[in-house]
């Protein structure tokens, strides 16, 4: 097993016992290293939208959760998210982020600004008109979460934004006229002034030169990234050590926090390698977690996470998601999609 120097994530405090007559018991509550999660059902779940059976399994699978991890992304998808112009989902959305704030869970959003799930009624607009949405969309939605919700996926997938031609949408038509780099800068300086205490992230799927590259573009064009966001989504089997390094080594070399956003792992069958491309073009009329895959993903995420939790830059890991079937219907949770646990955090509860 892969053995760490973890000198960076321990620190020393001075307990004081007023009466050493009766034992005392010490248990350790917090933890500054976020340990994420991905779980979008707490919505319905506080405002009440599901029968009493879901409701039911939702509130044993947030006990299982809640217990695990210090750290939850909750989805701000434009299109979803407001899915009428003028009627954002924020009273709903607050809810779910002030009960989950109770519970000591620090919160993400993510993302305000990403081309898919983009709002279908920003086609209408002129792009300068869609330049100016975004931009108060931004102002709007940090400034009336400020203080509940702290750290943002500012902006989402920005390697190919400019270029994604799946289908067309608002957000991709203003990246190519304006410039990633013009942009991108915009969207974080409309997100500080909104909170300048918050933690502003950029975040992308690509791990190799060209989000390297586009962050050094954005360093050298003054936008203040807090933290870069890395997504890790192992569809079609998980990384080889080798490549775990490598994408350790080229964006420690920024000297800036690294989070790990999104985090996948199957526990079925694997993603066969000649699907290219975008993961949302994969689909199948079954995806079942099978006991071997469960066992496979219970010990690889050891591995990833012995790994990154060693590296002292490395300040957040999220799973994506806790329930099986949430994105693209794949067996990714560390619960099924009855909400049973699998070995993956069978130790942990």
């Amino acid at each position: 097993m892969f053995q760490a120097n973890l000198t960076h994530r321990i620190g020393r405090a001075t307990i004081k016992v007023s009466d050493s007559s009766k034992p005392v018991k010490i248990k350790q509550t917090r933890h500054k290293f976020l340990f994420g999660c991905g779980e979008f059902s707490t919505l319905p779940f506080v405002s009440k939208e599901m029968d009493e059976a879901e409701y039911d399994e939702t509130k044993k699978r947030l006990k299982h959760m809640t217990d695990i991890f210090n750290s939850v992304t909750l989805p701000f998808y434009w299109g979803s998210f407001e899915p009428e112009q003028g009627k954002p989902d924020t009273n709903r959305m607050m809810k779910a982020a002030k009960w989950l704030g109770e519970k000591g869970i620090t919160l993400k959003g993510h993302p305000l600004c990403w081309h898919t799930v983009s709002a279908p009624w920003l086609m209408e607009m002129t792009n300068d008109e869609i330049y100016k949405l975004q931009i108060a969309r931004i102002h709007r939605d940090v400034s009336e979460f400020s203080g509940v919700i702290n750290m943002w996926d500012v902006v989402n997938e920005a390697v190919i934004m400019p270029i994604y031609n799946h289908y067309d949408n608002a957000i991709t038509r203003i990246c190519k006229e304006r410039g990633r780099v013009s942009l991108i800068k915009d969207l974080f300086k409309a997100a500080r002034e909104a909170n300048p205490n918050a933690t502003m992230l950029i975040n992308d799927y690509e791990t190799y030169e060209p989000y390297s590259n586009l962050i050094d573009e954005l360093l050298d064009a003054d936008v203040k990234i807090d933290a870069i966001g890395i997504q890790s989504h192992m569809h079609q089997g998980s990384w080889s050590q080798e490549h775990t390094d490598s994408v350790l080594e080229r964006f420690a070399r920024f000297g800036l926090p690294l989070h790990f956003t999104e985090l996948s792992m199957i526990s079925g069958q694997i993603m066969p390698k000649v699907v290219e491309g975008d993961f949302n073009d994969y689909r199948q009329d079954s995806w079942p977690s099978t006991p071997e895959g469960e066992a496979r993903q219970a010990k690889e995420a050891i591995i990833f996470y012995d790994k990154l939790f060693a590296h002292p830059l490395v300040e957040s890991i999220t799973w994506w998601c806790f329930k099986d079937g949430l994105w693209l219907d794949a067996p990714t949770g560390l619960v099924s999609r009855d909400s049973d646990i699998k070995p993956s955090i069978r130790s942990s509860l």
